[in-house]
């Protein structure tokens, strides 16, 4: 059989891709992490008992923002990422915006305060907690996120499409933590909240050429 023969006939019968179907995937895997994180986060550690005190339903939201921020963008990248080529299109950098957003105001936040505070402020009452909780919890987000890439993807950067799937996990978990997290300081959420999602997407990278390989 001659080439041209053989290249017309692998292109007969080839029916048009779904552009849609990545991104339909990936949300659905986020919608379901997001679930199941939340269930996993109540179950085991409970809502904070003093949300309707002033103050405190503003931090909520100022944690559950950073984390959604983070899974928005690493959602919308992965999206590129999982096409074969589609590292090409992405600048992974944009990822540190939230980041650089929250110890900005962190920073702030400290320059305001009496050096003396600076300690409780940092470390608060439930880092450990914290430490261990956002890894745990963002096991299962993770695994579903994993499940779509294979399922619904085709990448060919399996590090960073492994670092971007935990860094979503990473987000989706520190989001079902921050219902249960009572230390209210914006440079805790971005040294622990920060630390543990960072630690999240290196997880990620280190797994994802194991276990996204196709």
């Amino acid at each position: 059989m001659r080439t041209n023969e053989l290249i017309e006939l692998l292109s007969t019968n080839v029916e048009p891709t779904d552009q849609h179907r990545l991104k339909r995937g990936l949300g659905l895997a986020a919608a379901l992490g997001a679930v199941a994180a939340l269930c996993v986060a109540l179950l085991s550690l409970g809502v904070r008992s003093d949300l309707h005190q002033p103050g405190v339903l503003g931090f909520l939201l100022l944690k559950v923002a950073f984390g959604a921020g983070i899974v928005l963008l690493a959602g919308w990248m992965l999206a590129k990422v999982g096409r074969p080529g589609g590292e090409s299109r992405i600048r992974v950098w944009v990822t540190a915006g939230p980041f650089l957003g929250i110890i900005m105001l962190a920073a702030l936040s400290l320059t305001s305060a009496p050096s003396s505070h600076w300690n409780r402020m940092l470390v608060g009452h439930m880092w450990l907690e914290c430490l261990v909780s956002i890894p745990i919890i963002a096991v299962v987000p993770f695994a579903i996120l994993v499940w779509a890439v294979r399922r619904f993807a085709a990448p060919t950067d399996l590090m960073r499409t492994g670092a971007l799937v935990g860094l979503a996990a990473g987000g989706i978990s520190a989001m079902g933590y921050a219902l249960h997290c009572m230390d209210d300081s914006v440079p805790f959420v971005a040294l622990w909240y920060g630390g543990t999602i960072a630690f999240c997407t290196l997880a990620g990278a280190l797994l994802g050429p194991r276990l996204l390989r196709w």
